[in-house]
């Protein structure tokens, strides 16, 4: 009898031993799933460095944190050698953040999984009133009703606003397409509201456009890029993100990549920010309509609206003169970038992937021409890839500290 108790001892010791020094590697392996990074075990090994027995230690605490999940069947890839590999998912059934996003045509809330995955959506309404109180209650307590319906553990929660928002303080410095009084307290007063609500966890805020490049990266078409530009149309204006190394470069106050304030018209449209021939008001869907001698209506958003003419009347003269003037201005925008930042890719969401997918030459064409680096080594210009990317973005957020140190953000 105890003969069969000692091997049993050193076993237990040598698993915890394994798991200890696993612990460290906990948030790096769950994002190595989280983003697609390691499908397998044996991947995960090998991104990790570690023993397959650290691996299987690893891969085994983050399935009991309801985190990820461990194929019991494991596979051999098609022609590849040697032992098969169990499979790494995310679990479908595991923990969700909250996800808000408010622009100038409304707002909604979202419950979103770990890889990027939508689970739930509230419907979005279609007004936002002047009192960023007022509306990120309503935001909230839509969201608050889609984990009541769900059942799902919190993690946190994030919002996206389109407005820069400065750090440490999280105001929104510049809303300018919604009512909003500018510097107003957007993170302090989200992060109320979620607490009023009951929802634990973080409460983060970030512009629309940074949240939509984050995802895009970790989730979406700038998966690889080491430096990632994106630039995209809202419901209006437009704005501009960079990812280097994994992480938005925000700048010393949160305040970088204001890209729609470049002037790419001397002689253009009145901007907002008191300039003229912004890219803001020269490449946004408003631009665009006006431009293609259209009047928008009430009944839907304005992005709505220019992605529909663009899809279904390009061949009208009007349509097609409007869509080469804004791709001419917004390759401009580009070409300045480029020749500044040097991005490895670009990725263009909102009507600026309409436009890019309408004519891809002509804009590749125009950033060619301006930038120093178009025709010796050309940059990919690709479109976003992902629904709402702005509302995973915010996910993101919310989901960073889970990512940083699984144990101590589920403890």
């Amino acid at each position: 009898m105890n003969g069969n108790a000692a091997p049993r001892r050193v076993g237990d010791v040598s698993t915890r031993t394994r798991i200890d020094r696993g612990r460290g590697a906990l948030g790096p392996a769950l994002e190595l799933v989280h983003t697609g990074r390691a499908p397998t075990r044996a991947v995960l090994t090998a991104e990790l460095g570690v023993t397959r027995a650290t691996a299987g230690a690893v891969a085994a605490e983050l399935e009991a944190l309801g985190l990820i999940r461990v194929d019991s069947r494991p596979v051999v890839a098609g022609g590849a050698q040697g032992r098969p590999s169990h499979r790494l998912a995310v679990d479908e059934a595991g923990p969700v953040a909250l996800a808000a996003q408010v622009h100038a045509d409304g707002f909604r809330a979202a419950l979103v999984g770990l890889g990027g995955r939508i689970v739930a959506t509230a419907p979005g309404c279609v007004t936002v009133s002047a009192d960023p109180a007022q509306v990120l209650g309503a935001v909230v307590d839509a969201g608050a009703g889609l984990l009541r319906d769900s059942g799902r553990r919190c993690i946190g929660a994030g919002l996206a606003v389109p407005s820069a928002v400065a750090e440490p303080e999280g105001t929104a410095l510049n809303p300018l397409h919604l009512a909003w009084p500018a510097g107003a307290p957007v993170r302090a007063i989200f992060a109320e509201r979620v607490r009023a609500a009951g929802i634990e966890g973080p409460a983060l805020t970030g512009n629309d456009v940074n949240l939509a490049a984050l995802a895009e990266h970790r989730h979406g078409a700038g998966r690889s890029a080491q430096h990632l530009l994106c630039v995209a149309t809202g419901h209006r204006g437009v704005g501009g993100a960079l990812v280097l190394d994994g992480r938005l470069h925000s700048g010393s106050s949160g305040l970088a990549l204001e890209v729609g304030h470049l002037t790419v018209n001397p002689e253009g449209r009145p901007c907002y920010c008191g300039s003229r021939g912004c890219l803001d008001v020269e490449a946004d869907p408003l631009a665009f309509l006006t431009a293609a001698r259209r009047d928008p209506g009430p009944e839907v958003s304005l992005l709505q609206q220019a992605r529909d003419l663009l899809r279904a009347e390009y061949g009208d003269p009007d349509v097609r003169h409007a869509a080469e003037e804004l791709i001419d201005r917004l390759g401009l925008g580009l070409a300045g970038l480029v020749n500044i930042l040097n991005p490895d890719r670009i990725i263009l969401g909102g009507l600026h992937r309409e436009l890019l997918n309408a004519d891809p030459e002509r804009l590749r064409a125009v950033v060619a021409d301006r930038s120093l680096w178009g025709r010796s080594g050309g940059v990919p210009i690709l479109p976003c890839t992902l629904d709402h990317n702005s509302l995973v973005g915010a996910a993101e957020l919310a989901w960073q500290p889970v990512l940083d140190d699984p144990l101590a953000a589920l403890a």
